[in-house]
């Protein structure tokens, strides 16, 4: 960019750049640039680096991440890196020359990705110009990443318009990229080299460049709400209930024409649109997070709909006014809130069940730690749930949080939460971590075992002094909460090998529960198959669907190792596909109608093996029958003779006459064998 009537060329001369250091220098000592020394974008930066006390000194960004952060990072940000980096890479042979490098930033300014000039690799590092550092104005000053996330503008800084004198040989130009949905901004595209490689078309390449990135943004999101819209079609269409469907992002999509009012019962007053969007709808979803301002979100059923492992969006239902009530205590995903007694969502009547509801039921009024142990798919959840729902503690949170697949840095700040500026990338108003979410309720920690072992110590330390401290705080906050933990694992062997803390698994272990897998409690399938057939019916509008004998006798006779679970997701894949009503075995998922094959070569083995015992037994009795008619015969018809030459006790002999009828045969008399 340049000010109006001023040639290019002046712009990077060494005139102006000397004008521009002796402003700088003035600033730096307390005074005041003379007008028209700078431009004003450069002289209203500078100044917001002095009212952020920015270290003049500064030589470059803070350290970079570490690779677990920068990963998490890059994942968050997977729609900006999924579309943008193919561009990037286009552009490494044509910069491979230039002495510059392209970079990626998220909205905060952290670098998420680099390419270009290897050349000039080295002093880009030495200044922290790498993916992982942070190039905001507070970080590193005025420089082109930073103030064009501040202007929400294209940005040319050059050579001595850095704020930092160590930066000042570095010319570089950048501009925002936007979601094209909403106008938000998704973070910025840069190119920076040595202050000699400056070149006048640098901007216009970035913006350019930003707008065909844009542009696959618009195409990418269009394709991705197809794709939505597809999966949900079949709910939506002729329902009672009201459906709202939006995107990963929370905005809205579509509403069924009964959205207005079934979501008006709830709470929401006024146009739909006016609750939208809801960007932590993700977390909600998963009962990570409660939502804070919208209440009626508490009382609406979210339902995920995924592509594989890629999350497409939600689906917001609010059940018709006439089967609200039975709806919210059949769903498994309905709102923490809804009014259904503790343990009724728990399906079954099984003894080793029965127990195990038994035994939560009573620890539930206490308020000690309680350890689930089950396989996975068990439903530990719901346990934790009900324990929740059936304690003193049921009209505080219940905030959950999977322990497993997390980063150690991640899980710390998800379990304790920050302070503000805690470390680079942290939100501007720090975080509430799930332990203090959940305080006056109860905290579910999923997968325990899976927790690393330096963080250990700090949850025991919350749980005997009842206290925390947010990452980059000295201040302890106080917190008053149930904890419920589970795990597939056997923590007991796990302590043993010194992969978890004994001291931490006494005091989680205080009680626990046992909850039987399903090949347990096979009793309990054909509640289970009549329930989940019921609930999944209602939810995509097959209401006639029915399994015929073959395929329920598969779901009755396959082990589920993915317990409760695996059977869910069998049978919603089965709804799906059913044609004409009937869910046959060819509907269901391989490995559950393997069983039918299997069972009949079953049948057909026992069958072949019982005709060959039958062929085995009639030649061995022929043989026999053999062997008596000729002994008989050798001996005249003296029996006794007879069974002495076989081996075998007269009375013996007798019997076996009269088994394979040879007294006619043989013409031995009546009266002697009788």
């Amino acid at each position: 960019m340049k000010e109006i009537g001023t040639p290019m060329d002046w712009f990077a001369s060494p005139e102006r750049d000397t004008s521009v250091m002796a402003a700088w220098e003035r600033l730096i000592q307390g005074g005041y640039s003379p007008t028209g020394a700078l431009r004003g974008m450069v002289d209203e930066s500078w100044h917001r680096c002095m009212d952020g006390r920015v270290d003049p000194d500064t030589a470059g960004a803070p350290p970079p991440l570490e690779e677990g952060p920068l990963f998490d990072l890059r994942v968050r940000n997977d729609r900006l890196m999924r579309v943008s980096v193919p561009f990037i890479h286009q552009t490494r042979e044509f910069l491979s020359q230039t002495g510059t490098v392209l970079l990626l930033a998220d909205p905060d300014g952290m670098i998420l990705e680099l390419a270009g000039d290897t050349r000039i690799m080295e002093p880009a590092g030495e200044v922290h110009l790498i993916p992982g550092c942070a190039w905001n104005e507070l970080s590193c000053g005025t420089n082109a990443i930073g103030t064009a996330l501040v202007l929400q503008q294209p940005v040319q800084i050059h050579g001595s318009e850095h704020f930092c004198a160590p930066i000042k040989r570095w010319t570089c130009s950048a501009t925002v990229i936007r979601d094209p949905l909403d106008g938000t901004v998704l973070g910025v595209l840069d190119v920076s080299g040595l202050a000699q490689t400056y070149s006048q078309h640098s901007l216009a390449f970035i913006v350019s460049m930003a707008g065909r990135i844009e542009s696959s943004l618009g195409k990418f999101a269009m394709e991705r709400r197809l794709r939505l819209m597809e999966r949900c079609m079949a709910y939506c269409s002729g329902r009672t209930d009201g459906v709202i469907v939006v995107d990963d992002c929370g905005r809205l999509v579509r509403a069924n024409p009964q959205a207005p009012a079934a979501f008006a019962r709830l709470g929401i007053s006024g146009a739909l649109e006016g609750a939208f969007p809801i960007p932590d709808i993700a977390r909600i979803a998963v009962g990570s997070m409660s939502p804070q301002s919208a209440a009626w979100l508490r009382l609406a059923q979210i339902e995920r709909v995924s592509e594989g492992s890629d999350t497409l969006g939600f689906m917001l239902i609010a059940p018709a006014a006439a089967r609200r009530a039975a709806l919210l205590s059949d769903l498994p995903l309905a709102a923490e809130s809804m009014a259904a007694p503790a343990f009724s969502r728990i399906v079954g009547t099984s003894p080793a069940l029965r127990a195990a509801i038994q035994k939560a039921q009573q620890l539930a009024k206490a308020s000690v730690p309680v350890l689930l142990v089950g396989e996975t798919g068990v439903g530990k959840e719901l346990f934790a749930q009900g324990i929740h729902q059936a304690s003193v503690r049921a009209g505080g949170p219940f905030i959950a949080l999977n322990c497993g697949g997390m980063s150690r840095d991640l899980l710390t700040s998800e379990l304790f939460g920050y302070a503000e500026g805690a470390f680079t990338g942290a939100r501007k108003s720090g975080m509430t971590g799930k332990i203090e979410a959940a305080n006056h309720g109860t905290l579910f920690l999923d997968e325990i075992g899976e927790m690393p072992l330096d963080i250990q110590p700090h949850l025991l330390r919350v749980l005997e002094e009842g206290e925390i401290y947010r990452l980059g705080e000295n201040t302890a906050r106080k917190v008053d909460f149930r904890l419920v933990a589970a795990t597939h694992r056997d923590l007991r062997a796990d302590v043993a090998d010194g992969k978890f803390r004994m001291d931490l698994y006494y005091r989680l272990a205080v009680t626990n529960i046992s909850i039987p897998p399903l090949r347990e409690r096979k009793t309990d399938l054909p509640s289970l198959l009549e329930h989940w057939l019921h609930v999944l019916r209602e939810r995509y509008g097959v209401a006639d669907a029915v399994f015929d004998d073959a395929a329920y006798d598969c779901l009755l006779n396959y082990a589920w190792p993915g317990n409760v679970r695996e059977l869910r997701n069998a049978i919603e894949g089965a709804v799906l596909m059913a044609q004409g009503g009937v869910i046959t075995v060819s509907d269901l998922p391989p490995e559950v109608g393997a069983c039918a094959a299997s069972a009949g070569a079953r049948q057909a083995a026992s069958s072949t093996g019982a005709e060959l015992t039958r062929q085995k037994v009639c030649s061995l009795e022929m043989a026999e029958a053999e062997s008596i008619r000729m002994a008989i015969q050798q001996s005249e018809g003296n029996l006794t003779q007879a069974a002495a030459q076989l081996g075998i006790a007269k009375s013996t002999l007798y019997l076996k006459i009269r088994k394979y009828a040879l007294a006619r045969d043989l013409g031995v008399t009546r009266h002697i064998i009788r």
